[in-house]
């Protein structure tokens, strides 16, 4: 099977991303959905003044509900940015990968795409801090697994990224030179 082209391991991949897309704008919406519904409910739990019945049938204390709501809600905004991120990434490499699917990789906006594909892994490795620490905060209980540690798979992947960057702003630079070229 060809990588570029029409019917290539690319064409599948941009299938594959597109399908990503979609469900990534889902999750996004269910989240900001449960974020305003949390907002929402919020008032008539601090008006209750006693214990509330979770699922599992045991009384919750509500100051401790409470305590822990602005963790939940920080917790619920980082994972929006978590996925606004992720659909960033995607978007990119979609149109990236059409590129590819057309058979014309070395194209400059290419070169953009890539560049914000890499900031875009940058501020997933900060929001994925972000959402470790509000985790510590929100169940400090269960918190022992989630240690603060620092990516080096992650940060490889960054820079591998703007290393991509480069190449595609290389090939494209030759490619334009070549154009000119008799």
């Amino acid at each position: 099977m060809r990588a570029l082209g029409p019917g290539s391991v690319a064409s599948l991949l941009k299938i594959a991303l597109d399908c990503a897309f979609v469900a990534l704008w889902l999750v996004a919406g269910a989240l900001v959905v449960f974020m305003i519904g949390s907002l929402l409910v919020m008032p008539f739990i601090q008006n209750a003044g006693h214990g509330v019945v979770t699922l599992d049938g045991h009384p919750e204390d509500v100051g401790l509900l409470l305590h822990r709501w602005p963790a939940l809600e920080a917790f619920l905004f980082s994972s929006a940015l978590y996925i606004g991120a992720l659909i960033i990434i995607t978007n990119r490499l979609r149109r990236v990968f059409e590129t590819l699917t057309q058979g014309d990789p070395f194209r400059p906006e290419n070169v953009g795409r890539l560049r914000v594909v890499g900031a875009s892994l940058i501020g997933l490795e900060a929001v994925g801090y972000l959402i470790r620490m509000a985790a510590q905060w929100l169940a400090p209980e269960a918190a022992d697994g989630l240690r603060f540690s620092i990516s080096l798979s992650g940060w490889f992947a960054i820079l591998a990224v703007f290393v991509l960057a480069e190449v595609f702003r290389e090939g494209a630079r030759l490619r334009s030179d070549a154009e000119l070229t008799i």
